[in-house]
């Protein structure tokens, strides 16, 4: 896949799960209204829809239909922004601009921008465990009818994988370490579980949850999440890189926070350069491990190296 298929495929991608999460959330008229505002002020705030688009990839390399995944990935991308919501709350790492513009707590106040969150989380979950989502469908048919989609068990299997991933135990427990080790030496253990839970965790269940929606063997899933394991990981090296030499055009937030606030990154505990090339070799596994699904695998393949060449 070239860089141009590459870009037409990910345009693509975002506009099918922006629409979807257009059709998902609740309208700004809804009732109170106040809440929804700022729920699709951050939703619709930008942002690639990396981890969405990892589900529907993960879904066609594994021989299913991007149908069969498309809540799921929009679910994602919930659990996602409200995340980063919560995230750039003065009492965690205080944020001003988030994608270009002001974050939810800058326009809409604290509270309000931490109701956003909970309501994001809610909403995905919703999503999830709802046989047909309470929209129109995006497809022919209801969600729950589509040929090949898995039936009861296997989303019980997507919404377990999915609060696991974003629990204490993943996402939620890398944020914790992460603010524990603010101003404090660390190990590169330490480091590793850090990036794997907070970015890593939400990064590999979006591979699991694709194959699992379009019934992936055993191989499959293996490739799957070791492709996701070290992506994830790989995406918030290159993340630590890019707060040492991006821009605020270019990340659409201010660079530098991270040596500002003194967190655990790779670059302060290896260097730049070292931290670099372990990325490259993260990427360069990934794509290894998708070389099973042949041609349906190429997307894959293009995505891991976008993860580690982006700027922003």
């Amino acid at each position: 896949m070239t860089a141009e298929e590459l870009k037409q495929y990910l345009e693509e991608r975002r506009l099918l799960i922006d629409e979807a999460l257009d059709r998902y959330l609740p309208g700004t008229g809804d009732s109170p209204k106040e809440i929804h505002e700022a729920v699709r002020y951050s939703v619709f705030a930008g942002g690639k829809r990396l981890r969405p688009i990892l589900i529907l990839a993960a879904a066609e390399a594994a021989g299913g239909q991007v149908e069969q995944a498309l809540a799921a990935a929009a679910a994602i991308e919930l659990i996602h922004t409200y995340s980063l919501i919560h995230d750039d709350l003065p009492a965690m790492d205080d944020d001003d601009y988030r994608r270009g513009r002001l974050t939810c707590h800058k326009v809409y106040g604290e509270a309000m921008a931490i109701l956003a969150g909970d309501a994001l989380l809610t909403q995905a979950f919703i999503l999830l465990s709802t046989a047909i989502p309470p929209c129109p469908p995006l497809v022919k048919g209801e969600w729950g009818d589509l040929e090949g989609v898995p039936g009861p068990e296997a989303r019980l299997t997507v919404i377990q994988e999915i609060a696991q991933a974003a629990g204490s135990k993943g996402m939620v427990g890398g944020q914790v370490v992460d603010m524990l080790h603010e101003d404090r030496e660390v190990d590169l253990p330490t480091l590793t579980y850090l990036h794997e839970h907070k970015t890593g965790a939400l990064i590999r269940v979006c591979l699991r949850v694709g194959g699992i929606l379009a019934s992936a063997g055993s191989e499959q899933m293996e490739a799957l999440t070791r492709y996701g394991e070290r992506i994830g990981l790989a995406f918030q090296i290159v993340d630590d890189i890019l707060d040492l030499e991006g821009s605020l055009e270019a990340l659409g937030k201010r660079a530098g926070s991270d040596l500002r606030k003194k967190k655990a990154t790779f670059p302060a505990l290896l260097g730049i350069e070292e931290s670099r090339r372990w990325a490259h070799r993260l990427v360069s596994e990934a794509k290894q491990t998708v070389a099973v699904f042949g041609d349906r695998g190429v997307a894959l393949q293009a995505i891991a190296e976008f993860v580690v060449m982006r700027r922003g």
